[in-house]
């Protein structure tokens, strides 16, 4: 594995220092605080001049999120941490070999309206990986700028009716990829602890 120690050690950095806002806690906060299922998404940082951010297209015959844009992640098995699950996910996912990350550490969890706590967990990766999609799961993958991603001027917070009640969420348009929900909503806290660029 050859990545960059100072990307790496420029996210520990950020990590360790004071956000420059509170982190979003998670969706509905009368739904949130009964999301009690742990899981973990990887965070996986490409290390080029610039650097991207590796995302998942979920296939549209999937029973949760159809079609929808995701960090690779899941569930976390019982025996397994945050890092070990979110490692797992990502090679069951669209094979990226446990051994080509460098985690630089977790971020804040997420809690969704589905009833997960999710904890980001942030990685750095070479480039040009042989990365491919699982046939079942996962219609595709891409790389997204980190740099767009992390700029506050892209990050859209929208509105809509939810189980009858108004809910905002953030939005993420990336040439024609829609990023929104959760997925959205961790990259924002993200960009509150790492001020990029």
């Amino acid at each position: 594995m050859t990545v960059s120690l100072a990307l790496a050690d420029r996210f520990r950095l950020a990590l360790a220092s004071r956000a420059s806002a509170p982190p979003l806690a998670g969706d509905l906060p009368e739904l949130r605080a009964l999301a009690d299922v742990p899981a973990a998404v990887l965070v996986a940082v490409i290390d080029r001049d610039e650097p991207g951010v590796i995302l998942t297209v979920r296939r549209e015959n999937m029973r949760t999120h159809a079609g929808q844009i995701a960090f690779p992640g899941g569930r976390i098995d019982p025996g397994e941490d945050a890092v070990t699950a979110a490692l797992r996910e990502a090679h069951e996912e669209i094979l990226l070999d446990p051994s080509n990350v460098q985690i630089v550490g977790t971020v804040d969890p997420y809690r969704t309206v589905t009833g997960y706590v999710v904890t980001p967990v942030l990685g750095v990766a070479p480039p040009d990986l042989p990365l491919q999609p699982h046939e079942r799961e996962v219609a595709d993958w891409f790389e997204a700028p980190l740099g767009f991603l992390l700029d506050p001027a892209n990050q859209h917070r929208r509105t809509a009716l939810f189980e009858g009640r108004e809910r905002h969420y953030y939005e993420i348009m990336w040439n024609d990829r829609r990023i929104w929900g959760a997925t959205a909503a961790m990259i924002v806290n993200l960009s509150r602890r790492l001020r990029w660029p």
